[in-house]
């Protein structure tokens, strides 16, 4: 018998008061971070929920993912630019949504006297552009407003069931993730058909499966990966940067990583043997590129979430 725990998502709680005059406003933040897994076609980064004190701001910044907000109470602001760098203000209620794109600077404020409740998703992946632009959310018109008020409390409910989750698997958040994108597009006043990068998508398609047959050869580099798809090597990083935000080397990395993670988490082999396994000679770089992407050293990682222990000590029962 084997005893797999479930990862469960990293949490951050805050609740205060705000008093103005005889009433006061519980400013209330839940803040999760989704497991370090990865996922293509859709995967999430950051979720949750805030109810804002007046004035609240969060900006002038950017983001790197498509970073959704769907406001439950409330009223507020957003401050956006353009894909041509011109600023736009929106006035937004309850009922009402809005994107942030990559590396699109905005700022968005509570309002003074209604200052609104909202929850969040933060995500990312190869379905994303065309989902997104089935229903002409982007730069340019970040504001989703919601065909009739049944399916707009339907989206609010699935963004809830993933920000309030405990205790459970990746895939369950990845599968609601899927709901709510079509939510997304079911419920949007602007749905429109789109028919669009499958020819990019297929090519982003080939490229990962060469990183996924050859990630553990140390000498492949990404003019590789253009020859094998038949592309320009300044034509793949561009469609890589357009449909998963992030260069084809980011992602050589992320997988050669991921795949160490798997390889810490359930063998007993070596921080050498793991770094020479997933295309590293140097155990030095392998290391340094570990900490880099997921935040500590292998070691550490490896004592904070091995389950080989936990399997031989079941085994033993």
């Amino acid at each position: 018998m084997y005893n797999i725990d479930i990862k469960k998502p990293r949490e951050i709680k805050n609740r205060q008061k705000f008093f103005k005059g005889d009433d006061h406003i519980e400013h209330e933040l839940i803040f999760k971070l989704f497991p370090n897994e990865h996922y293509m076609d859709l995967t999430l980064f950051q979720f949750g929920m805030e109810q804002c004190v007046p004035h609240h701001s969060f900006g002038p910044a950017t983001r790197n993912h498509y970073l959704f907000h769907y406001i439950i109470s409330g009223k507020g602001n957003l401050d956006a630019n353009d894909k041509n760098g011109n600023s736009h203000s929106y006035q937004l209620s309850a009922g009402s949504g809005f994107l942030i794109c990559p590396d699109q600077i905005t700022t968005y404020t509570a309002d003074s006297h209604h200052p609104w409740q909202y929850c969040w998703l933060e995500f990312d992946g190869l379905k994303c552009h065309d989902a997104l632009a089935a229903i002409g959310l982007d730069c340019n018109n970040p504001v989703w407003h919601a065909v009739n008020r049944e399916l707009g409390e339907e989206l609010k409910q699935e963004m809830l069931t993933i920000i309030r989750s405990e205790n459970v698997s990746s895939y369950y958040l990845i599968s609601h993730l899927y709901l709510f994108l079509d939510l997304l597009i079911r419920a949007s006043a602007s749905h429109r058909p789109h028919v669009e990068g499958k020819i990019k998508e297929l090519y982003i398609r080939e490229a990962t499966a060469f990183v996924q047959q050859y990630y553990q050869e140390a000498g492949i580099t990404i003019k590789d990966m253009a020859d094998f798809c038949n592309l320009n090597q300044n034509y793949l990083t561009r469609i890589f940067k357009e449909l998963l935000n992030q260069t084809p080397q980011q992602f050589l990395i992320y997988y050669r990583m991921n795949k160490a993670m798997e390889l810490l988490r359930y063998t007993t082999l070596s921080v050498n043997e793991i770094s020479i396994q997933v295309g590293y000679l140097n155990q030095l770089n392998f290391s340094r590129a570990f900490k880099k992407v997921v935040g500590c050293s292998p070691q550490n990682w490896r004592k904070e979430n091995r389950l080989l222990d936990n399997v031989e000590h079941t085994n033993k029962k």
